[in-house]
Order: C-alpha cells, then sequence, then structure tokens
C-alpha cells in the first residue's frame, strides 16, 4: 500500500495537477481570506451592512433571474421543438450557427446591441415612441437586463433541448408518422419526455449564468432600483469605497450561490452544459400546414429577436471612425493590453487544466480499488468549483486583502491573467479530457514497458495527440479573457486598460461613436478566436 502511494507521487503528472490545485487553492483561498480578515477587522461595520438596502438587492438579484429564466427557457422549448419538426427547411444550419454567436460575443458588445437597437436614440426609438405616444425613454433598467438576457439565453436553450431532442430515436418518428399522429399526441408522447428531463438542467444553467450577470446589469441596470449584487459589489469598492458592505454583499452572494447550486442539484440541474450540435438525421414527421406556418413563424420570431442587436451592433460599428479610432495610442495600448493578458491566460488555463487532466489519468491507473481517493476527486472536479464563486467575488476578496500591502491597482495585470484562466478551466477541460484518454489508453502500457515519461513522454508521445486539443482551448480561454469587464472593472486604472475597461470608459464620458466602434472591433476579435476554437474542436473529433 504504502509502494503504491508512493509510486503515485513520484509519476510527474501526478506532481503537476498537485501543483495546479495548490494554484486554484491560493487564488480562490486568497480571496476568502481578504473577506474574512476585513470582516474581523470591521466586525460591526459588516453587520450593519445588512440593512433593508442589501436584502432589497438580493430580492431584485433572484428576481431578474427568474424571470429572465423564464423568458429565455419557456419560448426555447417552442422554437426548439419547431427546428426538430422542420429539419430539411433551408437555412437550418446556418440558423442554428447563428443562434451560436451570442455565446462568442462579450457581454458589453452585446449591451451595446441591445442598447442601438431599443434605446432612447436607437433605430426603434421612433416607432417605439409612435407606440407609446410619447417619447421613447430607453430601455434602461429591468427591462433592458431582460431583454439583453433573453439575447443571450434564449439561443443556448434552444441549441440544448435541440440537442435533448436529437436523442429520440428515428423508428420513433417513423412509428409515430405510420400511424398518423398529430402535433398534440407528438408532443405529449415523444417530445415532451425529453424535453421534461432536460428542462431543470437547461433552467438551471440560465438561471445561474443570470443570477450572477455582471456586466449586463452595470451597463443596463439604470440606477439603484436595478442592481444586482455583483454590480453593489463594484460599486462599494470602486466608487464609494466601503468595504464593510462590499465584505456583506460578498458574503450574502457566496451564500446565496451555494444555495442555488444545492437546490438544482436536488432538481437534477447543471450548472454546465454543451451546446454542441451535430447534423440531425432525417426525422419522418407529418406536419400540417397550419403548424408549419406556426413553426415558420417561431423561427423567423427567434431569429430577428437575435439577429437584431448583432446587426445594430455592426451597424452602429460602422458609422464610428474606425480608422481613427485604431489609430488612436489609447486604443492601440488598450488592444496590446487586451491581447497580451489574454494569451497569458489562455497559456496558463491550458497549462492548468492539461495538468489536471494528466493527474487525473494517473491517478485512475494507479488507482487499486473502485473507490476514488480524495486527490483523484479534485482533479478531476476541483475546477468546476470555480463556476459557484463568481470572479467580481475573487476580485473583491483580493482588492480588499491587497490595499493593506500595496497599491492594489498594480496588481492588475496578475489578477486579471489569474482569474480569467481559473474560470477558463473547465471549458479548457472539456476540450482537453477526452484527447488525452484516449492518447493514454493507446499508449500507457507501452510508455510502462519502456520507461517513458516526464517531459520525453510528453514532446514525443501526448504532444501529437493534443496539439489541436491544446489549441482549442487556449483558443476558447482567449476569447473568454479578451471580451471579460468583471476584474479589471476593479483593478483598471489610467495605467492598466483593456478594450472592455475603455469600451466602458468611452460609454461614461457619452463617446457613444466610439464605443460603438470599439465595440464592434472587440466583438469580431472574440468571434474570430471562438470560431477557430470551434473549427480546431471538430477537427480533432474522429
Amino acid at each position: 500500500m504504502a509502494d503504491r502511494v508512493a509510486s503515485e507521487y513520484r509519476d510527474p503528472r501526478v506532481a503537476a495537477g498537485i501543483v495546479a490545485l495548490a494554484a486554484i487553492s491560493l487564488l480562490i483561498g486568497g480571496a476568502f481570506a481578504g473577506l474574512i480578515v476585513e470582516g474581523m477587522r470591521d466586525l460591526s461595520g459588516a453587520i450593519a451592512a445588512f440593512d433593508p438596502y442589501l436584502f432589497r438587492v438580493a430580492r431584485f438579484t433572484l428576481w431578474q433571474a427568474l424571470l429572465s429564466t423564464l423568458l429565455s427557457v419557456v419560448p426555447a422549448l417552442f422554437v426548439a421543438r419547431a427546428f426538430v419538426r422542420h429539419p430539411d427547411f433551408p437555412g437550418r444550419g446556418l440558423i442554428l450557427q447563428l443562434f451560436a454567436v451570442p455565446l462568442a460575443l462579450p457581454a458589453l458588445v452585446a449591451a451595446l446591441g441591445v442598447l442601438a437597437l431599443y434605446g432612447r436614440a436607437g433605430y426603434f426609438a421612433g416607432f417605439l415612441s409612435m407606440l407609446g405616444g410619447e417619447t421613447w425613454p430607453g430601455i434602461y433598467g429591468l427591462s433592458g437586463i431582460l431583454v439583453a438576457h433573453v439575447f443571450f439565453n434564449l439561443p443556448l436553450a434552444t441549441r440544448l433541448f435541440v440537442e435533448a431532442l436529437q436523442t429520440v430515436p428515428a423508428d420513433q418518428w417513423r412509428l409515430a408518422s405510420q400511424l398518423g399522429m398529430g402535433a398534440r399526441a407528438g408532443f405529449r408522447l415523444i417530445e415532451w419526455p425529453v424535453l421534461r428531463q432536460a428542462l431543470p438542467g437547461v433552467a438551471g444553467l440560465v438561471f445561474m449564468l443570470c443570477v450572477t450577470s455582471f456586466t449586463i446589469v452595470l451597463t443596463l441596470g439604470g440606477g439603484p432600483r436595478a442592481t444586482t449584487l455583483e454590480v453593489a459589489i463594484y460599486q462599494a469598492l470602486r466608487f464609494d469605497f466601503d468595504p464593510a458592505r462590499a465584505v456583506a454583499l460578498t458574503a450574502l452572494q457566496i451564500v446565496l450561490t451555494l444555495a442555488i447550486v444545492f437546490v438544482l442539484s436536488r432538481f437534477g440541474a447543471g450548472t454546465v452544459a454543451e451546446a454542441s450540435l451535430s447534423v440531425a438525421p432525417r426525422r419522418f414527421v407529418s406536419v400540417s400546414g397550419g403548424e408549419t406556418a406556426l413553426n415558420g413563424a417561431l423561427i423567423l420570431l427567434a431569429l430577428l429577436f437575435v439577429a437584431g442587436p448583432m446587426a445594430a451592433t455592426v451597424a452602429a460599428g460602422l458609422q464610428a471612425e474606425l480608422g481613427r479610432l485604431v489609430m488612436e495610442p489609447a486604443v492601440q495600448r488598450a488592444a496590446l493590453t487586451s491581447l497580451v493578458l489574454a494569451l497569458l491566460s489562455a497559456l496558463l488555463a491550458a497549462a492548468l487544466s492539461m495538468a489536471l487532466v494528466m493527474a487525473r489519468q494517473a491517478l485512475a491507473l494507479h488507482r487499486a480499488g473502485a473507490r476514488r481517493p480524495l486527490l483523484e476527486y479534485l482533479t478531476d472536479t476541483g475546477a468546476g468549483f470555480v463556476l459557484v464563486v463568481p470572479p467580481i467575488v475573487v476580485g473583491a476578496g483580493w482588492f480588499i486583502l491587497l490595499r493593506h500591502v500595496a497599491d492594489v491597482f498594480a496588481f492588475a495585470p496578475v489578477l486579471v491573467v489569474t482569474v480569467n484562466a481559473v474560470m477558463a478551466m473547465p471549458f479548457a477541460l472539456r476540450a482537453l479530457r477526452p484527447a488525452y484518454d484516449a492518447a493514454s489508453a493507446r499508449h500507457e502500457r507501452l510508455c510502462a514497458q519502456l520507461g517513458i515519461g516526464g517531459w520525453t513522454r510528453f514532446r514525443l508521445i501526448d504532444w501529437p495527440s493534443l496539439r489541436r486539443p491544446l489549441a482549442t482551448a487556449a483558443a476558447f480561454a482567449m476569447a473568454l479573457s479578451l471580451g471579460d469587464l468583471g476584474v479589471i472593472a476593479l483593478f483598471g486604472s489610467d495605467a492598466v486598460q483593456t478594450l472592455p475597461y475603455l469600451l466602458l470608459a468611452r460609454m461614461g464620458s457619452y463617446r457613444t461613436a466610439d464605443a460603438a466602434g470599439l465595440a464592434l472591433l472587440l466583438g469580431l476579435a472574440c468571434l474570430a478566436l471562438m470560431f477557430l476554437s470551434a473549427r480546431l474542436a471538430r477537427e480533432t473529433k474522429p
């Protein structure tokens, strides 16, 4: 037994996994340490911060997340059903690909698209003023938050429901057609049981995304009446500099998030899901003319709702002086800073994820019994725990901790890189784990017999199989980091600015044309990286 344990820890893959887990623990634990130290330092102030305003913010956080989930998931059920019952209509694949675009867009870019379309000076402002009989006031507040959340989550939920419906065996559709089963009976007997099974997971994922939404609420919230806990944490640190209130808000955010995850897990809901779609097999479904018209209208309405903000972003961005923007020294510095920080985040996310994947496989090979030891369990699921702790909470903890040591803004590059890397790890693991497990199954015994290990094994054996999955994970992590506003919103300054931070600053100074141009450039860069990641992922599949 002792020899087996010793051999585990002599394996360099296990050692790399322990280092990765220690890095994650240091990042999350340091944030909690900062919160605990500040809470103990000003315990009375932290307790006094639990006032009616704080609980009003918590109620609004849950209320907007609930409304956003209902408005996203319920229509998605019927839109997904429309897609599945018409697998051959022209443009189906293109529309589903378009529905993947919001997943790649930075939240700040999407918020500007919503404002360009529905804002006080938006493209629909005149039409909405005519309908209301008075000047359109804009879409700030709860309505703006809901529209933006539905823009992001309706396509996601639709793709997940389509994926679930594609698991229905073709024989069931063929039998239903042969029996002349109508739309209502088909929905009740075939489609609804599958959708009902997928519903808790999809709704739980959307609800968690809306509860932890930061950029959308910061941009479209419109004041204290429409503020969530994460935005209130940011305001308490950057504007009011009230660490005691920030600690209270952060503690409530953590408790709320953990409670939601626990409740969702009891209902069998997950907080992470896939949204990749395979080619749908042909369905043998009898569809009447009336149902065809209804389904076509549903798909068209969903398409217009999703494509509208994207088209408005492009149109508004093209009206800006892009040539002047690109030549501005401030924009060039922000773009270079964004690219460097995003690249470092991507490399760190790929390295940490690779270490956990290798350690997990090595520990599984050394395991004697069916029960997994704690270390193997942590390498398998440890990275997923970071999704429970939002980036703004990690940033707030380190902001409070570092202010007692030095100038907190001097640590901006390190915090942005590490937090974005760790937050991208759960997604990077999905790209790396299947490829490494397959490579290990092919080469593990031969490597053990020949005594090949460490760097030599990685260079000669693992790297050829992992090159493309690593590029996929890095491209995805880089896109996430490039468009992120969470941590840089706390630690950004005149000395360290990224493109999202500069974009937010231009919006705050009412330079809307410049903000539109920057949004277009940032959105195109993130989309290019996401599509590169998706293409590499397709090429790695057998």
